[in-house]
């Protein structure tokens, strides 16, 4: 995101976008207040961002309502603009507690987490994909940033430092929706999958999605 100096004033505006500084001749009026066309001169102004091609693209399902009862984890690892790895694993809640209605959502049962690690014992192996990078998942700061530190806090673990990015504040879109939009496959409420749909748009966000290679 970069800021616009206007005046006094800082607006916040969208990146990539092109913005016209109007400039105002006027002497009869402050530049910033005058609506006399005539007197308006127009300067385009590109608002830029450093280009990002290598991050970690991250969804989670949970067992019941609480952010820290994780079940699945589903991440995708991309390098360069490459899909690089893909992650998936089915942990064990505390408890291995369910609730019927997140059952019917992502299909994923106490049966099947039974002799799943939990997520203290899941940590260490994608650790390394999170501390310290950007990561992305969709409608992150509402639901799946919540679910890294409050499960690592319900195990006593310090979470790490990263850069979050959402692809839902991006495109203003549900997950499905977009897909559709975009062409990208989706199984949704399958962690995997998810992961990889919020990859692709974050690429396509980025301007580095290629088709052929992912």
């Amino acid at each position: 995101m970069a800021i616009l100096r206007k005046g006094k004033r800082e607006a916040t505006l969208p990146t990539n976008h092109r913005k016209l500084l109007h400039i105002c001749h006027c002497p009869n009026a402050p530049r910033q207040f005058c609506r006399q066309r005539h007197s308006l001169t127009y300067r385009p102004i590109i608002i830029t961002e450093k280009m990002i091609d290598t991050f970690t693209a991250i969804d989670f399902e949970t067992a019941q309502g609480k952010r820290w009862s994780i079940c699945q984890v589903g991440l995708i690892r991309v390098e360069k603009g490459i899909i690089k790895d893909q992650v998936s694993i089915l942990v064990q809640p505390p408890n291995n507690y369910y609730w019927d209605n997140f059952i019917d959502i992502h299909g994923i049962t106490p049966q099947q987490t039974a002799n799943a690690p939990t997520f203290d014992k899941v940590w260490k192996q994608i650790e390394p994909f999170i501390k310290n990078q950007n990561v992305v998942a969709h409608n992150g700061f509402s639901f799946d940033f919540h679910c890294i530190s409050q499960t690592l806090e319900y195990y006593g673990i310090t979470p790490p430092n990263y850069t979050g990015h959402c692809t839902y504040r991006i495109f203003r879109d549900n997950l499905a929706s977009l897909c559709r939009e975009h062409k990208i496959p989706l199984n949704h409420h399958n962690a995997l999958s998810d992961a990889m749909a919020c990859a692709k748009l974050f690429m396509i966000h980025s301007g580095i999605y290629d088709r052929a290679a992912n």
